[in-house]
């Protein structure tokens, strides 16, 4: 069994695979992009409920302490420990850092 193709049919079949590859491969970048927003969504969510169960706790701890007044150090240390906590997360924050890595060099010489 002989299979003769003209050269208009070859290139009707080339262009259906081409076609389906260009399909298939913008498909997977869509879900690609898809499950990264998701990723990024989610990594969101979860970073602002720490930080308002931190916010919390903080809170909670500084307010028990100050509604029951008498130990001074433990006012300071319950005030001051949230301060600096705070401190160092802006310092780390809004300290401008780089990455100095070397020039690729050519071997010209």
């Amino acid at each position: 069994m002989i299979v003769q193709l003209t050269p208009v049919e070859v290139l009707i079949g080339l262009g259906i695979v081409v076609a389906l590859f260009a399909v298939w491969r913008a498909s997977a970048r869509a879900a690609h992009r898809a499950s990264e927003a998701t990723r990024a969504g989610a990594r969101l969510m979860s970073l602002t409920g720490r930080v308002l169960l931190t916010a919390a706790t903080i809170v909670g701890v500084q307010w028990i302490v100050i509604v029951n007044p008498g130990n001074t150090v433990l006012l300071l240390s319950v005030l001051a420990v949230p301060a600096l906590l705070a401190s160092y997360t802006l310092t780390r924050a809004l300290t401008v850092t780089t990455l100095d890595t070397p020039q690729r060099r050519s071997r010209r010489r």
